[in-house]
C-alpha cells in the first residue's frame, strides 16, 4: 500500500514538476521545476530497485547538469522579448513535434497493454548475482565484462572535454595570462613578509 502512495506522489508531481517547466515564464524558475522532476524520478528508480539510476540522477543530472543550466541562464542577458518572439515564431514547429510524442506514446501504451514482446532469453551471465544490490551488480559487470568499453568510454569524453576546451579558448587583448613557470619559481620571502610590530603602533603600508 505504500508503495502505491510513494509511486502516485512521485509521479504527479513529476509530471506537474515537468508541465511546469515548460510553462514557466522565469527560466531560472523552470531550472528549478526541473530539479524537482529529476528528485521524483530518482524517487520512482528508488521504488522499482534501480537506486544506481537513482543516484546518478541525483548526482549527475541534479549536481551537474542542472546546476550548470542554473549559472548559464542567471549569467547570460536574456532578451525575454526577442525570445517570446522567436517562441511564437516556432511554435507551429513545436506543435507537430509535440503531436507526433504523443502519439509514438500512445502507440507504446497500446502495444505495451497487448502483453510483453518475446525478444529472447537472457543469458545467465547477465543475470544479477543472488545477494548482490543492483549498484553492486551494474560494479562488476562494468569492471570486468565492460571493462574495455569502461576506459574507452572514459578517453572518449576525456578527448571531447579538451577539444572543447581548445575550440572555445581564445586569446583576448587586456587580460593578464597565467605564467605558470614565474607563479612556481616564487620565492616564500618574495610573497610574504614578516613584521613585528609595536603594540598601540599598528602596521605601515
Amino acid at each position: 500500500m505504500i508503495q502505491a502512495i510513494a509511486f502516485y506522489l512521485f509521479a504527479t508531481l513529476m509530471i506537474t514538476s515537468g508541465a511546469v517547466t515548460i510553462l514557466a515564464r522565469n527560466p531560472v524558475h523552470s531550472v528549478l521545476w526541473l530539479i524537482l522532476a529529476f528528485f521524483n524520478a530518482a524517487g520512482l528508480m528508488v521504488l522499482v530497485g534501480a537506486e544506481f539510476i537513482a543516484m546518478l540522477l541525483i548526482i549527475v543530472y541534479v549536481g551537474a547538469v542542472a546546476v550548470l543550466f542554473l549559472f548559464v541562464v542567471m549569467m547570460l542577458n536574456i532578451d525575454f522579448a526577442a525570445f517570446r518572439a522567436g517562441f511564437i515564431r516556432n511554435a507551429p514547429l513545436g506543435a507537430v513535434l509535440g503531436v507526433v510524442l504523443f502519439v509514438e506514446l500512445f502507440i507504446g501504451i497500446l502495444v505495451r497493454s497487448g502483453g510483453d514482446m518475446a525478444l529472447g532469453n537472457a543469458a545467465a551471465a547477465s543475470a544479477t548475482p543472488v545477494g548482490l544490490s543492483n549498484t553492486a551488480a551494474i560494479g562488476a559487470l562494468l569492471y570486468t565484462r565492460y571493462l574495455f568499453e569502461f576506459e574507452a568510454a572514459g578517453m572518449i569524453l576525456l578527448v571531447a572535454m579538451i577539444g572543447a576546451i581548445v575550440l572555445t579558448h581564445r586569446q583576448r587583448t587586456g587580460v593578464r595570462g597565467q605564467n605558470v613557470s614565474h607563479q612556481i619559481a616564487r620565492r616564500p620571502q618574495d610573497a610574504t613578509v614578516n613584521v613585528k610590530p609595536e603594540i598601540g603602533k599598528g602596521v605601515s603600508l
